[in-house]
């Protein structure tokens, strides 16, 4: 049986939903980054907060994923997560906002605060905000 010569990348999020023919596809995986080429060994392991890049031909594209799983196959590259944005959707402004209302709650220190929803918004922005810089929009 002959290997493939292209992955298909399937990712869901509540807000977005990709699929796309790809060459290679570099993931954030909860032991640390990974990447996938056709063929490659089955598995299955938990997704970090961090960003995916996939390559078509010689273009890459990237997202910011955050809280979700990854299911690899020969074939094909499934990525369900909590949280999953398009470099080219984020906004600089709109992730520092983001920043500061999330420093604001974290310094206010009442007990019934919900930290790990604050943690994973910060993380969140965190990595809008590098992403952005990757596109030469800023800076980190």
């Amino acid at each position: 049986m002959a290997l493939p010569t292209k992955l298909t990348l399937h990712i869901s999020s509540p807000d977005v939903t990709i699929s796309q023919e790809v060459d290679y596809v570099s993931l954030p995986g909860s032991e640390g980054d990974f990447g996938v080429l056709p063929g490659h060994t089955p598995f299955f392991t938990s997704l970090r907060t961090g960003v995916v890049w996939y390559q078509q031909g010689g273009q890459k594209h990237f997202l910011m994923v955050s809280v979700g799983f990854v299911e690899v196959l020969p074939e094909s590259v499934t990525v369900l997560a909590q949280v999953a944005e398009r470099a080219e959707d984020l906004d600089q402004n709109r992730a520092e906002a983001g920043m500061t209302r999330a420093e604001e709650v974290m310094a206010v220190v009442d007990h019934d605060i919900d930290f790990e929803r604050v943690r994973l918004e910060m993380l969140r922005t965190l990595q809008q905000l590098a992403s952005e810089a990757r596109r030469g929009g800023g800076h980190v």
